[in-house]
This record gives structure tokens, sequence and C-alpha cells, in this order.
């Protein structure tokens, strides 16, 4: 996996790039700002995902957020995992409002695992989503998309929660101590109830979650 990494802090940067070199992941470009991270990224068209910080100089407000949304248009197929040093609903609104796919919203206080953190960076170079557990609180309890997600039932909900942080079937299994096989009837349920039961598996995952993070972005 090659990455590329926009901090403004020197030493998380190092941090950073020292353990995810150790964990085979290639750092391609370790970058202060918002400037140069998208430099960095036209200059390398064979990159998996840009790891972002939300404040970056020289406001030190929105400056990742914007880069994040310009990456999201112009390489679409470049994943983007956004580090943020508290729940900041806007933006993480914002960003998934240009789709949920390739996308990964985590708080920095979950870089500290790193398996955890290089699982999520898997995620998201494969399509998928990796949303921290407080970020899709917030979105949800905010959340418009009423009429399809109250045909869910709580375990179904406890269910799609998983999924849009970004767990596999296996993983919600786990967290919820129950079968993998009652979380896949969960799941077959959840597609049918939203719609979704004629799309690729894949898509149709991120498409669960966009309905359940919803229309309250």
């Amino acid at each position: 996996m090659r990455v590329i990494l926009a901090e403004d802090s020197g030493l998380l940067r190092e941090v950073l790039t020292g353990a995810l070199t150790e964990r085979g992941i290639e750092v391609v470009a370790a970058v202060p700002d918002a400037e140069q991270l998208l430099r960095a990224v036209e200059a390398t068209p064979d990159l998996d995902v840009a790891i972002v910080d939300v404040r970056m100089p020289p406001t030190f407000t929105d400056e990742g957020l914007r880069a994040a949304l310009w990456l999201r248009r112009r390489r679409p197929e470049l994943g983007v995992l956004i580090l943020s040093q508290y729940v900041e609903e806007r933006y993480a609104s914002e960003v998934l409002a240009a789709g949920a796919r390739g996308l990964g919203y985590l708080l920095k206080d979950q870089v500290a695992d790193l398996a955890e953190f290089s699982d999520a960076l898997g995620r998201v170079a494969s399509g998928g989503t990796a949303l921290d557990p407080d970020v899709v609180s917030q979105l949800v309890s905010r959340s418009r998309h009423a009429g399809a997600l109250s045909r869910l039932t709580p375990r179904e909900r406890e269910v799609l929660a998983g999924m849009a942080e970004g767990r596999s079937n296996a993983g919600i299994a786990a967290q919820l101590v129950v079968g993998e096989g009652a979380v896949e009837k969960h799941v077959t349920s959840i597609f049918a109830k939203l719609d979704l039961a004629g799309a690729g598996g894949r898509h149709r995952r991120v498409q669960a979650v966009l309905a359940y993070l919803g229309e309250g972005r």
C-alpha cells in the first residue's frame, strides 16, 4: 500500500511514518500543509490513500478538509482518510456528501492503536469505509433519513452501525457477541429494507452506510 501523509505536527508525522513503514506501508511523502499535499498527490499517480489532517497551516481551520474535498473530486479512485482532534460534525458531513466509498474519518486518539489504524487504511484503500464510532453517532443522531431506517430492528441498526464503522461481518459478530451467520442474516434484511437487494455486495454496503448517515448531512 502506498500513502501520502499530510499532518502539521512534525512529531506525529515522524511517528506515523515510522510506524506505517514498519507495518509494510510505503509512505511516499509526509508533508506539513494542504498545498504540499496536493502537489505530492498530483506528482504521484500510483497512490492508494491520502491521510489528511483537518486543521493545517496557515489558518488551522479547514485547509485539510478543503484539500480532501478537492481530492475526492479530482481523484475519485484515491482513498482519503481524514484525521481530526475531535468530532467536527460539519466537516464530516461535507466530506461524506461527496460519497462514502474509499473514505475514512478517524479521531487522532485512534492512531495510537497501530493495528486498528492500519486495518482502517486497508479498508479505505479497497473502497470501504472507516468511520470513528463517535462520528457515526453524532451524524446519525441528526439524520433526517427516518423513513427507511424506521423499518430496521434495534439489532439491525447495531449491525448497520458496525458497517458504518467499516467492520466486516466477522468484526460485527465479535463486537455484538453473536454468530457470523446471524450477522449475515441481519445484513441481508437491512439491504432488503433499504431497497438495496439488487446492487453489488460492496456497493450495497456503502449505500447502506450512506442511508444510515443520511440526509442529515
